[in-house]
């Protein structure tokens, strides 16, 4: 039996060298059989939200960019966001504690009476059937549990930090793995 991480965090090891997710943090926004989905929430762009979906700017969480989601499709737009309430009125699914999908093609007006705060990203990670779990195996990834406050954080470039460092045990210390161990 597997373990679908939809709504978990999988995590970069020091071990990946893939530049597009290196010490990436990725929140797991689908994952079955047919192979899983994610988007990086540590990528934080230079490209104001602003200057490519106007309407929607006053919900984004700072900073208020774009986040680059993930190497796959970087033209599509994924946004998430935090429902005002426990259960989405949109008949949307929650991804996480009040975390969900959010179609852009909705009124900003009227989804800001159910949403507290809003993250766009461009692009999104994707793995075919049995590739993420192969990856994990091989050490590229951890695993571990998502908090809400990890999607809006406003130090994404701390995020791969902090996420380690609320670890138990040995996993811990990797928050504290130098970016070139051989400067160490």
């Amino acid at each position: 039996m597997n373990e679908w991480l939809t709504g978990r965090l999988v995590v970069a090891t020091p071990l990946l060298d893939d530049p597009n997710f290196a010490r990436a943090v990725v929140l797991v926004l689908d994952h079955d059989e047919d192979g899983a989905l994610g988007v990086v929430l540590n990528r934080a762009s230079g490209v104001p939200v602003r200057e490519t979906l106007d309407d929607w700017v006053d919900l984004v969480a700072d900073p208020p960019v774009v986040f680059g989601g993930g190497p796959v499709e970087p033209s599509a737009v994924v946004a998430l966001g935090r429902a005002t309430a426990g259960i989405p009125t949109d008949g949307s699914t929650a991804i996480l504690e009040r975390i969900q999908l959010v179609d852009l093609d909705t009124d900003p007006v009227l989804a800001a009476t159910d949403l507290e705060r809003l993250r766009i990203f461009a692009g999104y990670a994707g793995w075919a059937p049995g590739q993420l779990e192969l990856e994990i195996a091989q050490g590229a990834w951890f695993t571990v549990d998502a908090e809400p406050k990890d999607v809006f954080t406003d130090d994404p470039g701390g995020l791969w930090h902090a996420v380690l460092g609320r670890q138990p045990d040995e996993l811990k210390l990797f928050a504290t793995f130098p970016d070139d161990p051989s400067m160490n």
